[in-house]
């Protein structure tokens, strides 16, 4: 795939990066990365993924902008309240980058639809704040063998890995049982900000395959003492969903 003048001019600085160059930018244009909701995570992680120059970018959330989601949410101005959450985020990411292809499913995930809004991305990113769904995406991503990238917040504090099929756990591998619903997180945008920046990171270290993505490991950071930690999770031999998964 085929990079244009200005395209080569947009992505300079990136493409300087040691192995990324011309073949990097065009493994990210090549690219369909969906993004599961656009809360605090989802807004920052489609943002710089569609600086990076990632080809299409699916945007899937059911909600409108509220006022109390202008503290993290930055996808969102005062007069974007009251609209549909996907249709803003597409707007400000095509004025940011008209190079790329954005779509907008205003829609809740569930499994009797999720086979057919993921239409195949190359990776999954969590911008979701309720576990039921997740897990309906990680059930879904194991089935068909795509990265999933798991991040969530709350006040201070975070959490990110990303889960491979075959080459790690899955999310179930790490909860046994889903985890209580929280109907309001308390949260500090910048919290969010970071573990979105973190995603991003993963997303474009799986596509351009530089680095080492959090594949069996998690991340958690604690920012109001200042400490990350990286632990190891395994993958769960018994674990329902992923146990027969063979790598493809």
């Amino acid at each position: 795939m085929s990079l244009s003048q200005p395209e080569i001019e947009r992505y300079s600085r990136q493409m300087l990066i040691p192995r990324w160059g011309l073949e990097g930018q065009r493994k990210l244009k090549a690219s369909k990365v969906l993004i599961a909701g656009l809360g605090g995570l989802g807004c920052l992680s489609s943002l710089y993924l569609a600086a990076a120059g990632v080809g299409k970018i699916i945007l899937i959330d059911k909600e409108k902008f509220d006022l109390n989601n202008l503290n993290r949410q930055v996808l969102c101005s005062h007069r974007d309240l009251g609209r549909f959450k996907a249709e803003v985020a597409k707007e400000k990411l095509e004025a940011l980058n008209p190079e790329i292809e954005v779509e907008a499913i205003v829609l809740g995930i569930t499994e009797n639809n999720v086979s057919d809004v993921m239409r195949d991305a190359d990776v999954i990113v969590d911008g979701l704040d309720d576990w039921r769904t997740r897990f309906i995406i990680n059930d879904y991503c194991v089935m068909r063998g795509i990265p999933f990238v798991h991040a969530g917040v709350s006040e201070f504090y975070g959490q990110i890995t990303t889960l491979a099929p075959g080459n790690g756990p899955c999310l179930r591998c790490i909860f046994l049982r889903e985890p209580p619903e929280v109907k309001v997180v308390p949260v500090l945008g910048a919290t969010s900000a970071l573990l979105a920046s973190l995603q991003v990171m993963e997303v474009i270290k799986l596509i351009t395959r530089i680095g080492k993505p959090l594949i069996g490991r998690m991340l958690f950071i604690d920012g109001e003492e200042t400490v990350f930690e990286t632990v190891e999770i395994m993958r769960n031999a018994n674990c329902p969903i992923c146990a027969t998964y063979k790598s493809k």
